[in-house]
């Protein structure tokens, strides 16, 4: 949804070492090789498999709830603006509050349910995949069950081209 102070101050997505993103992602295979946290792993992302970071909203925070409407509603042009540009073929959202959010600036009305996985909408050509926010403030969701959906991610499918 938006980054972390401490996320913010180390210079790298996930930095919180309580955070289980990156346990996630190297028990999931969605990478093949395991990644250590920092600046390096996110370029060996980007470079060797094409998947980059950005958020929803950019202003840093100690948590969701000190973001405000108009932080979401540019953060959601921003976003749509970034994936058009760098033709994403999977816009993955940590947490159905981010996509809501997200929706709620793009399509201009409440979005419809949102379930985990695979979204029915794209925005442009990129498929829309959720998973629950491996946040530690997100602990209903165990290190197995972000496992899981991290492994369901590697076999999406991209929309084809308009």
């Amino acid at each position: 949804m938006n980054p972390s102070i401490i996320s913010a101050r180390a210079g790298f997505y996930f930095a919180n070492p309580r955070n289980r993103f990156w346990r996630a992602l190297n028990a999931s295979g969605l990478v093949p090789e395991p990644l250590l946290p920092g600046v390096a792993a996110q370029k060996v992302m980007f470079k060797r498999y094409d998947i980059g970071f950005t958020d929803v909203v950019k202003r840093a925070t100690r948590g969701g709830a000190e973001l405000r409407a108009d932080d979401y509603r540019q953060g959601a042009l921003l976003l749509t603006e970034k994936l058009i540009r760098y033709r994403a073929r999977v816009a993955w959202f940590h947490g159905k509050v981010a996509y809501a959010q997200f929706l709620k600036y793009t399509i201009g009305s409440k979005s419809p349910p949102i379930d985990w996985g695979m979204q029915p909408a794209c925005v442009s050509q990129s498929r829309v995949f959720v998973t629950p926010n491996p946040s530690p403030a997100n602990a209903a969701f165990s290190l197995s069950v972000l496992t899981g959906w991290y492994r369901a991610l590697a076999q999406v499918v991209p929309c084809s081209a308009n």
